[in-house]
């Protein structure tokens, strides 16, 4: 039987863990020069944040209390911190931002439970994916979501789900960086962009306890909603 004493970390530690390293993602794509050591680790610790929010994603509209609700605070504070993504990455031109990708991704979760039509399910799911080109974590999430979905319950089939994530994470960010570095540093790169992503598999797979925090709930749900926004106006404010 598989020892469970190491499962110490609730759902709201590993999201304020989230938290933490996307902001460090953010402090290096605002402040720090591309290439350099500093940027690249920051950078990679923050791919951390993405798949770990899409696995609970999934895992919190299992067990939401309203669905219809759950995607309301995923709209609105998608709009409201529109603004501050683009201000806090006015140099990286338009996209929408991580909140209107998980917004697409709890769309995804919402057709592939209730459209019971395959063809039509296929279609629409599809579609979905495709509007995330233009947002934050482009395809991606939209992958992971629908993995993390289609494996939900199963242990092995989850990690499987990151073996798939890393691999495909590791190729695109590879085909990115041989425009921009030699071989060796693109593969040192695509190597060290993997990190984040295997970080989360192993803390999610024999770290998390499935549990959410004792006490203190309400807080921290509103925090991880109002943070996200905050914090970029924050780096964009002291950017100028």
């Amino acid at each position: 039987m598989e020892n469970e004493k190491y499962r110490v970390l609730n759902r709201d530690v590993i999201k304020y863990i989230a938290m933490f390293t996307m902001f460090l993602n953010h402090v290096a794509n605002v402040f720090l020069v591309p290439g350099t050591l500093g940027y690249e680790v920051l950078v990679d610790i923050g791919y951390f944040t993405a798949i770990t929010m899409c696995y609970f994603l999934v895992e919190g509209y299992q067990y939401t209390r309203s669905k219809r609700n759950y995607g309301i605070r995923l709209l609105l504070f998608a709009i409201l911190s529109e603004y501050p993504f683009l201000f806090a990455f006015r140099e990286h031109g338009f996209a929408m931002n991580m909140m209107f990708t998980l917004f697409i991704c709890f769309l995804i979760l919402v057709v592939r439970e209730k459209v019971e039509n395959s063809t039509l399910q296929t279609i629409l799911v599809v579609l979905l994916v495709c509007v995330t080109i233009i947002s934050d974590w482009a395809i991606l999430a939209a992958i992971f979501t629908i993995l993390f979905d289609e494996w939900k319950g199963d242990r092995k089939k989850i990690w499987d789900a990151y073996k798939i994530a890393i691999g495909a994470f590791g190729v695109m960010n590879l085909l990115g960086n041989l425009d921009v570095y030699s071989v060796p540093k693109a593969i040192l790169c695509a190597l060290g962009s993997c990190m984040g992503i295997l970080c989360s598999g192993l803390v999610i797979q024999y770290l998390y306890n499935g549990k959410r925090a004792m006490h203190g709930r309400t807080i921290s749900k509103w925090f991880f909603y109002i943070f996200y926004p905050a914090h970029l106006l924050l780096l964009g404010y002291l950017a100028l």
